[in-house]
């Protein structure tokens, strides 16, 4: 069992099947079962995911003193995740709203509230255990990164949107991780030359970009060397948010077991393939045994 630490966004979030993307004015619809709540955010997301998955996770966030912080430790608590690195620091809990069509595109209307201008004061001890350091890029974690660093721990990371390798925003998250993901939503048509020139800049030993149904393209700096991997196919795309999540959770989880990078991400695309198959970023995770299964199907 691996000790991973996850520290990022922990919100509720509401998500609302619509008819089509645009969407047209109408007053009022009905959409019978295509409106639901739950815990989400991309720490809670991974957090619950490589716990599905079998790792001891260690959870670092921040809430405000509210219904939706009470609503969150409880279900925090059920998961078997625990509150004890949760800080009601916040004016109030960040929000998210995610629109999804049939088709399972999606729109995300995220609200940080005030958590970009709050600190979390990390202590060594909360790092000297674990495994991995996944430090989502959010402001708060910029501490966590450099006394990550200094301990000597491995660092993931996962940027998102990513349209200049000098972007000033993820700089410093990509000059820290050993373990990098993006999405190919904003590099342009050369996602070769994209990854090789955050490889040069940054030199680090593992990058992947996420390409939704086109699978994912990885790079590994100890063989210097690309691999291209097809996207899974393992059930009906219900709702695509928190594939990404999912994908990098995964990855995670196999390589702190010491797996090879390939067969990381070829389990990971089960993963993230099984989860794609329900509606909400922290729902639909399957377990490692499933995924094995699964494997046989592609």
């Amino acid at each position: 069992m691996s000790r991973i630490l996850i520290s990022g966004l922990v919100n509720t979030e509401t998500t609302v099947k619509v008819q089509k993307f645009p969407i047209d004015y109408y007053p009022i619809d009905y959409p019978f079962f295509g409106i639901s709540t739950a815990v989400s955010g991309v720490a809670y997301n991974i957090a619950l995911a490589m716990k599905t998955l079998g790792d001891e996770t260690r959870l670092l966030s921040m809430t405000g003193r509210d219904f939706p912080a009470s609503y969150i430790q409880n279900e925090l608590t059920a998961a078997g995740i625990g509150t004890e690195h949760l800080k009601a620091k916040l004016g109030e809990t960040p929000s998210s709203v995610v629109l999804y069509d049939q088709s399972g595109r999606r729109q995300i209307h995220c609200d940080l509230k005030d958590i970009q201008e709050a600190s979390y004061d990390f202590s060594e001890e909360q790092v000297a255990d674990a495994d991995i350091v996944v430090a989502c890029n959010i402001n708060f974690n910029r501490e966590l990164l450099h006394l990550a660093k200094k301990m000597g721990k491995r660092i993931a990371t996962d940027v998102h949107v990513l349209s200049n390798i000098f972007d000033d925003y993820n700089r410093e998250f990509m000059e820290c991780a050993d373990i990098l993901f993006l999405s190919d939503e904003g590099i342009g048509d050369d996602p070769y030359g994209f990854i090789g020139a955050l490889e040069e800049a940054y030199r680090t030993p593992v990058i992947v970009l996420g390409r939704g149904s086109r699978g994912a393209l990885m790079y590994v700096r100890e063989n210097d060397w690309f691999h291209e991997m097809p996207a899974a196919h393992v059930g009906e795309v219900v709702n695509t948010v928190g594939a990404g999540d999912a994908l990098f959770s995964a990855f995670l989880h196999f390589y702190a077991k010491g797996l090879d990078p390939v067969d990381c991400l070829k389990r990971a695309q089960v993963f993230a393939a099984a989860k794609i198959r329900v509606s909400g970023a922290s729902k639909g995770f399957v377990t490692e045994a499933e995924i094995e299964e699964m494997l046989t199907w592609n």
